[in-house]
C-alpha cells in the first residue's frame, strides 16, 4: 500500500486530494514540521526524508517520492484513466508540469513559506511579489473551468492547496471573481471536500 507522510493542510494536501480523486488507498503519516517527529511513534521524520519536509510518499516497493510536483504527477500516472494528468507526449502534459512548477515556486516557496516561517524583510517582500502571481492565475481562468484542459488534474489539486492558504494569509483572492468561482467548484467536488475536512479536523489538534 501507498504511505504519504503529511502535515495538516501543508502543501501534502494536494497529495490527499489526489489520491482521493484516483481512487487510491493510501496509509497516512502524520507529520510534526516543527519537532520533525512522526505523530504516531515520535520516531525521526528525517529518517523518512533528509529534507525534513513533506509530502514524501513511499511506493508499493519501499522507494520514496518528494516534491509535490513529482508525488502529484506519478499519483496521477497510477491511474492514467482519471485524467488527472495528460498522457506523455501531449503538448498538455507540459502544461501540467508549467502550472506545477509556478504554484511550487511562484506561491508556495515564494510567498506561502516565507510568510509562515519567517518574520522579516523577506515576508515583506514576498507578499509584494505575490499579487503578481494572483493576477497571473485568475487572468488564466477568466474563461477557463481548470487549469489545465478541460478536466480536473493534479494541477488543480495543487492550486486549490495554495488559494485556501493564501486565503488564511490574508492576500485578497476575492478581489478576482475567476478564483472565487474556481475554488468553489473545486471544493464542491466529494473528493476534495473530504480531504479538506479531514486535515481541516486535524489541523485543529495541538501537532503541527
Amino acid at each position: 500500500m501507498l504511505q504519504l507522510y503529511f502535515s495538516p493542510m501543508a502543501c501534502s494536501l494536494a497529495s490527499r486530494i489526489a489520491l482521493m480523486e484516483a481512487g487510491l488507498e493510501a496509509r497516512y503519516h502524520r507529520v510534526n514540521l516543527v519537532t520533525k517527529k512522526r505523530i504516531e511513534d515520535d520516531a525521526d521524520f528525517r529518517g523518512i526524508s533528509a529534507k525534513g519536509a513533506v509530502p514524501v510518499l513511499v511506493l508499493e516497493n519501499g522507494e520514496r517520492l518528494t516534491e509535490s510536483a513529482a508525488v502529484l504527477q506519478y499519483i496521477a500516472d497510477l491511474r492514467p484513466e482519471t485524467g488527472l494528468a495528460p498522457p506523455p507526449g501531449h503538448v498538455d502534459r507540459y502544461r501540467l508540469q508549467e502550472w506545477l512548477s509556478f504554484i511550487g515556486a511562484e506561491i508556495h516557496k515564494g510567498f506561502l513559506f516565507p510568510t509562515f516561517w519567517y518574520k522579516d524583510e523577506a515576508a515583506k517582500a514576498a507578499r509584494v511579489r505575490i499579487e503578481e502571481s494572483v493576477a497571473f492565475a485568475a487572468d488564466h481562468l477568466n474563461s477557463r473551468t481548470h487549469l489545465v484542459g478541460d478536466r480536473f488534474t493534479v494541477a488543480d489539486a495543487h492550486l486549490t492547496w495554495a488559494l485556501l492558504l493564501l486565503r488564511y494569509a490574508r492576500v485578497e483572492i476575492d478581489r478576482h471573481p475567476s478564483l472565487v468561482s474556481y475554488l468553489e467548484r473545486m471544493q464542491a467536488r466529494p473528493a476534495v471536500r473530504e480531504a479538506i475536512a479531514t486535515e481541516s479536523a486535524l489541523r485543529k489538534t495541538v501537532a503541527v
